[in-house]
C-alpha cells in the first residue's frame, strides 16, 4: 500500500483520555525524534463535542469530530489509532481496516476471544492489501526491555528456567475510589488481569521468545462494591491476579497483577533466570537493566547495572547523549517510529493482531482456570 506522494500520512486518533494522552504526545514527537514518513495529526475523535474540541486544541490536532465512522470515509486519514475502552476495539478496529486505513489498536486486543478473531479475520484481510494492523504493547518499545530481549537471543542467558513477572499499582487501595468503566466486565473484560497482567504476560512471551503453553490462575476482588454516580455499584472484575505459567520452550513463569498493592505505583517489574545469566528490570527505573552472567569466575559474578542509553542500545539513535535518561512516554514515540516503519517498508509489524489473540487465550484460561478452583488449563 503506497505512502501518499503529495501530503503526510493522516492520523486520525479515536480516545483523548490517558492513552489518548500518551499517544498524541507519540505523534508530535515522532518527527523530531526519527527519520521518517511525515505525518499530520488530522483529526482527534471524542464523544462529547465540547470536551475533544478542548483536547483537540490542547494535544495540537488540527480538527475534532464525535462521529469515528465518518472520519473513515475521509481519504486524507491513513492510520487509524484505537485508544477506547475494550469494548469499542473490535467494532472501530475492523471498520477502520475495511475502509484500508492502517491500524493501531491499543491492548488488550479486545474483550473476548470471540472479538479478537474478528479483529484477526480482518486484518489478515488487509495485510494482503498491503494494510498493517498493529497491537500497542508499548513496553516492547523500552529501549531496556528491548536490550534485553536482545541478550536472550543472543543466548547470554543460556536456556531460560524461571521467569518472574509482576505488575503491581496501588491507585484502587482506597476503598471509596470510585467507579469507573476499568471496573465493570463489560466495558474492560478483566480487571489487573487484563488491564495491566496482559503486559507482564506479553513480556514473558517476548522477552524469551516462548509460547504459553498452559495456566493456572487465580483472581481476587478485594472490594466488592464502589460509589457510583448513583450509589455504591458493584465491581464486577478483579483486583488482583495470580497466574502459574508454563511455555513451550520449557521455562516455567509467575506472574502477579495488582491494583491494589499498597505503595506501587507502576512496578511491572520482571525477572529472568537462565543457565547462562539472569536478568532483572524495573518499570520505575526504565533506563536500567540488571544483568549477571555466570560465565564469568564466581569471584567476578554480581549484577551488573547498565544504563540503557548509548546510542547503540535499541532507539537511542533518536533520543539524547548516554546517560540523558528517557521517561515512560518515549516509549510511545519509538512505537510509532515502529509502525511508521513497517507502513513505509510494506514490513510485519510485532505485536499484531494475531499476538494479541494468543494472549487473549491466555487471559481467558487464567480466567477458566480460577473458575475451576485452579485446575490447569491447556492452550
Amino acid at each position: 500500500m503506497p505512502l501518499p506522494a503529495d501530503r503526510p500520512l493522516g492520523v486520525a486518533l479515536v480516545g483523548y483520555a490517558f492513552m489518548g494522552r500518551a499517544h498524541s504526545q507519540a505523534w508530535r514527537t515522532v518527527g523530531a525524534a526519527f527519520d521518517g514518513p511525515p505525518v499530520a495529526r488530522k483529526i482527534l475523535v471524542g464523544r462529547d463535542e465540547e470536551a475533544v474540541g478542548e483536547a483537540a486544541a490542547r494535544l495540537g490536532w488540527e480538527e475534532h469530530a464525535t462521529d469515528w465512522r465518518a472520519v473513515l470515509e475521509r481519504e486524507d486519514v491513513d492510520v487509524v489509532d484505537v485508544c477506547t475502552p475494550g469494548h469499542l476495539h473490535a467494532e472501530i478496529a475492523i471498520a477502520a481496516l475495511e475502509a484500508g486505513k492502517h491500524v493501531l489498536c491499543e491492548k488488550p486486543l479486545a474483550n473476548d476471544t470471540a472479538s479478537a478473531e474478528r479483529m484477526v479475520a480482518a486484518a489478515e484481510a488487509a495485510r494482503a492489501r498491503g494494510q498493517v494492523a498493529a497491537l500497542g504493547h508499548t513496553y516492547r518499545r523500552v529501549p531496556a526491555l528491548a536490550h534485553a530481549r536482545d541478550l536472550v537471543a543472543q543466548g547470554r542467558l543460556g536456556e531460560i528456567r524461571q521467569v518472574r513477572a509482576s505488575y503491581l499499582q496501588d491507585w484502587l487501595v482506597d476503598e471509596q475510589a470510585p467507579m469507573s468503566w476499568r471496573l465493570r466486565a463489560e466495558t474492560a473484560g478483566s480487571g489487573a488481569l487484563g488491564d495491566i497482567g496482559s503486559h507482564a504476560i506479553d513480556q514473558v512471551q517476548f522477552l524469551t521468545g516462548q509460547r504459553v503453553s498452559a495456566v493456572r490462575g487465580r483472581l481476587a476482588t478485594m472490594v466488592p462494591e464502589r460509589p457510583g454516580a448513583d450509589g455504591p455499584e458493584q465491581v464486577t472484575v478483579d483486583d488482583a491476579a495470580w497466574a502459574t505459567l508454563e511455555l513451550d520452550g520449557g521455562a516455567i513463569a509467575s506472574v502477579e497483577a495488582s491494583r491494589m498493592a499498597t505503595g506501587r505505583k507502576n512496578a511491572l517489574t520482571l525477572e529472568l533466570y537462565g543457565t547462562r545469566g539472569a536478568l532483572r528490570f524495573d518499570l520505575e527505573s526504565l533506563d536500567e537493566l540488571w544483568f549477571l552472567d555466570t560465565t564469568v569466575p564466581v569471584t567476578e559474578q554480581g549484577f551488573s547495572r547498565i544504563l540503557v542509553t548509548e546510542p547503540e542500545h535499541p532507539y537511542l539513535e533518536g533520543w539524547w547523549p548516554q546517560g540523558h535518561i528517557l521517561g515512560w512516554e518515549n516509549a510511545f514515540t519509538n512505537q510509532a517510529h515502529d509502525l511508521l516503519a513497517a507502513i513505509a517498508g510494506g514490513e510485519a509489524y510485532a505485536p499484531d493482531f494475531a499476538d494479541g489473540l494468543a494472549l487473549q487465550r491466555v487471559l481467558d484460561a487464567v480466567i477458566a482456570s480460577d473458575a475451576d478452583g485452579g485446575r490447569t488449563v491447556t492452550l
